[in-house]
Parts: C-alpha cells; sequence; structure tokens
C-alpha cells in the first residue's frame, strides 16, 4: 500500500502543478503527504564563492531562503481541506547537498514524486532524480514540467525486458496496477530477444492476473537505439496516463548516471513516470 509519500517542493509556482498532482495522488490513497522544500543555496554556491562578495552571497542565501519559505507557504494553502495527514520541511542547509538529503529522507516513505527538469537550467532536477532512485531504495513518480492535470489512472503503460529492474518497478507499482482502468504490458522486442520476451511476458501477465491486475500484452518491433520512440509512441497511441519502468544506471565513481533508454524517456515524456531500481 502506499501510505506515506514525499514531494519535492519546487521554488517557481510556475511548477506548482507537480505539487497539485501529488496532492491530488495522496488522496486517492487516503496516505500521508510530506512537501520538502530546500533552501540549501550553501552548496550551490561553493564554485562562485570565490568571485563574489560576500555581500552578494549573503543576498542570493536570503533570496534563496524566501523563495523556499514561499514555496512551502503555498503547499500549506494548497494542502488545507483536501489533506488529513500532511507535514511540510524546510532544509536551510543540508551540507551534503539536496539531492543526497531528498535521498536519504526518501528512504522513510513509499515513494516520491519529483518534477522533469525544465528546458531552462535553473529548473534542473536530474541530481534529485537520480540520488533518489538509485539510493534510496524506493520508487520514484516523476512528472512531466507541461503536466497539468492532477493524479489519474485510466491506462498505465509497464515496459518489461525481463530484468530486475523491471520486475522491482511493477511490484512497487501493484497498488497503482489495481486501481488502474487498464493495464498494459509493453514489449519492445527485437531479432534476438523476441521470443524470450514475448514468454517471459506471458508469465508475468500470469504473475499480475493472481494479484486481481488484468494486463494486455502488446509488442512492438524495436531496436535499442529505438526503445525511447517505441515506448512514447505506444503511449501516445493508447492515451496512456502513466508509464511504469525499471531504472537503469551506469555506475561513474561512486555515482550512478541514467541509463539512455531511462533517459530518453525521463527527458521526452508527456505522462508521469513511475520508475524503481
Amino acid at each position: 500500500m502506499i501510505k506515506d509519500i514525499i514531494l519535492n517542493l519546487e521554488h517557481d509556482k510556475s511548477r506548482d502543478s507537480v505539487r497539485d498532482y501529488a496532492i491530488s495522488l495522496a488522496g486517492a490513497f487516503n496516505a500521508h503527504l510530506t512537501g520538502m522544500a530546500f533552501a540549501d543555496g550553501t552548496n550551490n554556491l561553493v564554485s562562485l564563492m570565490a568571485e563574489l562578495s560576500s555581500a552578494r552571497i549573503a543576498d542570493l542565501l536570503a533570496t534563496e531562503q524566501e523563495v523556499a519559505r514561499n514555496a512551502i507557504e503555498r503547499y500549506d494553502a494548497a494542502v488545507k481541506g483536501r489533506l488529513s495527514s500532511v507535514e511540510h520541511r524546510l532544509v536551510m542547509q543540508s551540507f551534503v547537498g539536496a539531492p543526497a538529503a531528498f535521498s536519504a529522507m526518501a528512504r522513510r516513505y513509499d515513494l516520491s514524486v519529483i518534477m522533469q527538469s525544465g528546458n531552462e537550467k535553473w529548473f534542473n532536477n536530474d541530481k534529485i532524480i537520480e540520488a533518489t532512485l538509485f539510493d534510496s531504495g524506493r520508487p520514484v513518480i516523476v512528472v512531466p514540467y507541461i503536466l497539468t492535470e492532477e493524479f489519474t489512472l485510466s491506462r498505465i503503460v509497464c515496459c518489461w525486458d525481463g530484468s530486475r529492474a523491471a520486475a522491482r518497478a511493477i511490484n512497487d507499482a501493484l497498488p497503482l496496477l489495481k486501481k488502474s482502468k487498464a493495464v498494459e504490458l509493453l514489449i519492445a522486442a527485437n531479432g534476438k530477444t523476441a521470443e524470450e520476451q514475448v514468454n517471459r511476458g506471458v508469465e508475468i501477465s500470469s504473475h499480475l492476473n493472481r494479484h486481481g491486475v488484468r494486463v494486455e500484452v502488446e509488442i512492438v518491433q524495436a531496436e535499442d537505439i529505438d526503445v525511447t520512440n517505441a515506448i512514447l509512441s505506444r503511449v501516445a497511441d493508447s492515451s496512456a496516463s502513466m508509464i511504469v519502468m525499471g531504472g537503469y544506471g551506469h555506475s561513474r565513481l561512486r555515482e550512478f548516471i541514467l541509463g539512455g533508454a531511462t533517459r530518453g524517456v525521463l527527458a521526452t515524456m508527456t505522462v508521469p513516470v513511475f520508475i524503481s531500481h
């Protein structure tokens, strides 16, 4: 069950649609919702401190703290009367940075909700998404910055390739799958793996049926470099309201970076993506 959700609050009012999505999601599951805002400017300004005066740094930190407080105020106003169990957290300085702090906090929740990075460089949540996906041990819903609708589950497209990450994502998403009006298992097959993937798809469909989830299996032909386009095309054609997929990554020193298909979907998605690692 989903009973505890944490939301990364956006500083900019124009991106508050992720807040409204999280509120409606929490309402659908009668879940507790925590809104978390960071005024973590010290970490962001380290590289600039040699170039800026102490007065300028103080002004920038004060501005960041003010916009974080404003985000908390908008959150408190938005949840009033809509949810019975809510809280907010304002982090003035985390020392380890917002991505690490948020991912550590997310370990104590069932699910995190984070907005997709925007086209503008100052709306960049990639590090928070990566840290939460690979370090929290919990699933994440990434909400498109273009989304204006609240939470709905008309059709979920589950990406299936038989991997550990895909299995984890589908298992974590079971509460959502059970609520959805329709669930589709999407297999992007090619000449080398088609038969094996189809067999695994039949088996995972039987498993989901035992949980009361009726699944439609859809097989599309797509080579590795075309997987992202195949997923997004199918989502558009089927008017899906959510994607469920495993989160893949590559180790880089002590960090993980998103793999090609995962990064491609998160960069160009038009519906929320439920993702697990």
